[in-house]
């Protein structure tokens, strides 16, 4: 195995991992109830809110720094954050320490996520960038998918501290790999800080409007804590937008966001999220609910959705490098959209996994195995290199954001019926995400033709010759020329 296929598999690991925590503790939430008896299921859901809230608000600011400080160090520095903060998660002793750990995890993660790609991308030529793009992307994908169905396995097994030792397993031999593999790549060209206020605005903005469609549900739409959030929210956005605006390093640069191919593709990434995560919730709570199957039955039941986007994912990478991301997030998207409109016409309130929920959890999974590499690959096609982690951050914030909002949409769909289990509001539930595949559908077709390239810098820089970007692009285009 070449060099590059190696760094790409070990930081496509730190992505299983970090992205195998947004959904794999939800199926604690029982087992955890029994340990922490005196505290309410609001306060216990602050376990999976926090994680999510954070996580969505750090990314952005997290890539940035990667570019400015370099991307191995904080990837061996969100790994070990990572991994200190699972084994507090896995021996706290009280709610409120489990929830202060989630908090520290979901940090380690939101550096993960970007400077992990932002090393993988270097490595590779344009020619192979889709390819590599698509493995990364359905990594994480398959992580968020197979979450459920795993944390029932070792919840079942061993308990609910078992979903977060389980993470050391993973990554002690990722980290000792990590060092002895990674190279170091950062902006060159930098030298002033990005904009630590900046960083602080946008990451409160995010987290206000997070905290807003997190909670919303059990808050009240019209309350005034949601009314508080949503206004917290823009109000530090539109002052993140002015600093931004003046600072000399800001944390996302204007320039960044007039490239077409980047701004379409997040649209995409957004939308589609919206949908991939409210299906991963929707089929759990469906076949549990509705069916009646248990833990493990449904985790059983769930898999060949995850095998079908594994199997499309690399294939989705190969077809993106050669006709483009449009010609492969199209069809992902009309097979997501179908699928999904087949589990609302087909699923009845008798089990028949067979005739009626396997073909279309397969053809849901290929749709996100097609889906998820093309708007990936599109989002870094026209990015300069030194500016991978900090596109792969506003990218993986986007689709978070999205995460946030389907399941959001999810929760209230359900429970708008007289029995939140009943067959109807699972079919209003399918008809939701069906309707976000279509707007996937919309956005794919907006990519236009974009390929992978090598950018000289943003459009308000002096432009420079790639190759000189850093010494991880300069050795990577040397090796592909060697081969």
């Amino acid at each position: 195995m070449s060099r590059r296929w190696k760094v790409l598999t070990v930081t496509s690991a730190a992505v299983f991992m970090a992205l195998l925590d947004v959904t794999i503790v939800n199926i604690a939430l029982p087992d955890l109830r029994q340990t922490f008896p005196d505290d309410s299921l609001s306060d216990l859901s602050w376990v999976l809110s926090a994680y999510n809230v954070v996580f969505a608000a750090a990314l952005v600011p997290a890539g940035r720094l990667a570019d400015r400080l370099g991307r191995r160090r904080l990837f061996l520095a969100g790994t070990v954050t990572f991994l200190a903060a699972s084994l507090a998660c896995g021996l706290a002793g009280s709610l409120g320490l489990l929830i202060a750990a989630r908090i520290v995890q979901a940090l380690g993660a939101a550096v993960l996520v970007p400077t992990s790609l932002g090393l993988v991308l270097p490595e590779f030529p344009p020619r192979l960038r889709a390819t590599a793009t698509g493995i990364w992307t359905a990594t994480g994908a398959i992580a968020a998918a197979t979450g459920p169905s795993l944390g029932g396995l070792l919840v079942d097994l061993q308990g609910w501290r078992w979903v977060f030792f389980v993470n050391l397993l993973i990554g002690a031999p990722l980290l000792i790999l990590s060092r002895r593999l990674l190279r170091e790549s950062r902006d060159e060209l930098a030298t002033r800080w990005p904009d630590w206020l900046g960083a602080l605005l946008l990451g409160g903005a995010v987290a206000a409007v997070a905290l807003v469609l997190v909670e919303g549900e059990r808050w009240g739409w019209t309350s005034a804590r949601v009314v508080g959030g949503v206004v917290a929210g823009g109000v530090l956005f539109l002052a993140f937008v002015g600093r931004s605006a003046r600072h000399p390093e800001p944390v996302i640069e204007p320039a960044l966001l007039r490239i077409r191919s980047f701004m379409a593709a997040n649209t995409g990434s957004f939308v589609f999220g919206m949908g991939f995560y409210a299906l991963l919730i929707c089929n759990v709570l469906f076949l549990t609910g509705v069916w009646g199957y248990g833990i493990l039955l449904a985790g059983a039941a769930l898999t060949p959705g995850p095998i079908a986007a594994t199997m499309a994912a690399p294939i989705a990478g190969r077809l993106a490098d050669r006709y483009g991301p449009r010609a492969v997030a199209v069809p992902g998207a009309l097979l997501f959209g179908a699928g999904t409109f087949y589990l609302m016409a087909v699923v009845g309130a008798e089990a028949a996994y067979l005739t009626a929920f396997l073909p279309g959890s397969v053809v849901t999974g290929a749709g996100v195995g097609l889906c998820l590499p093309a708007f990936g690959s599109a989002a870094v096609a026209e990015i300069p290199r030194d500016r991978f982690a900090t596109a792969v951050a506003i990218a993986s914030c986007f689709r978070q954001l999205g995460a946030v909002v389907g399941i959001a949409a999810l929760v209230a769909v359900l429970g708008a019926g007289d029995r939140p289990e009943s067959l109807a509001s699972f079919q209003r539930g399918f008809l939701l995400i069906g309707v976000t595949g279509l707007l996937t559908l919309v956005s794919a077709v907006a990519l236009g033709r974009i390929r992978s390239r090598d950018v000289a810098g943003l459009s308000d820089q002096p432009a420079r010759p790639a190759e000189t970007a850093d010494p991880a692009a300069r050795s990577a285009v040397a090796a592909d020329r060697a081969e």
